[in-house]
C-alpha cells in the first residue's frame, strides 16, 4: 500500500518505474509560479484556488494531466481524453515503459495553461 505523501519527490519516489519522467515533469513545473500542493495523492499545481496541472503514476503508463486541457490548442495533437463523455475539460499526455515527455511540447502546453487561468475565468 503507498504512503501518504506531503510533496512532489515523495511522490514520485513510490513510482521508481515512472521517476525519469515524473521527475522531467516537475522540473519544468517548479520553473513556474504555480503552486505546489498535493490533491486526490498526488502532485498538483494550481494558480490561485484552480488547479491546473496533476501528474500521476500508475502500474502501465505515467501522466501529466491538464485539468483545463479542453482549452489548450493542442497543436500538435498529443493530448488524450481518459474518460470520453465523462470528462468535459480534463485531458493528459500519458507516457509508457521507454517513453519520455518532449519538453519544448511540455513547456509550451504548461504555459498556455497558465496564461489561459491568469486570463480567464475558471471555466464551468
Amino acid at each position: 500500500m503507498k504512503t501518504k505523501v506531503t510533496n512532489t519527490a515523495e511522490y514520485i519516489e513510490q513510482f521508481p518505474k515512472w521517476k525519469e519522467q515524473l521527475e522531467q515533469a516537475a522540473i519544468l513545473l517548479e520553473e513556474t509560479d504555480l503552486e505546489a500542493s498535493i490533491k486526490w495523492g498526488a502532485p498538483c499545481y494550481g494558480y490561485g484556488k484552480r488547479n491546473l496541472i496533476g501528474l500521476a503514476g500508475f502500474k502501465n503508463h505515467c501522466a501529466i494531466w491538464f485539468h483545463e486541457g479542453a482549452l489548450l490548442s493542442d497543436s500538435y495533437k498529443v493530448l488524450g481524453n481518459a474518460q470520453p463523455g465523462k470528462t468535459k475539460f480534463l485531458r493528459n499526455i500519458q507516457l509508457k515503459e521507454g517513453e519520455q515527455f518532449d519538453t519544448v511540447i511540455l513547456k509550451e502546453y504548461i504555459n498556455e495553461t497558465i496564461q489561459i487561468a491568469k486570463s480567464q475565468d475558471k471555466p464551468k
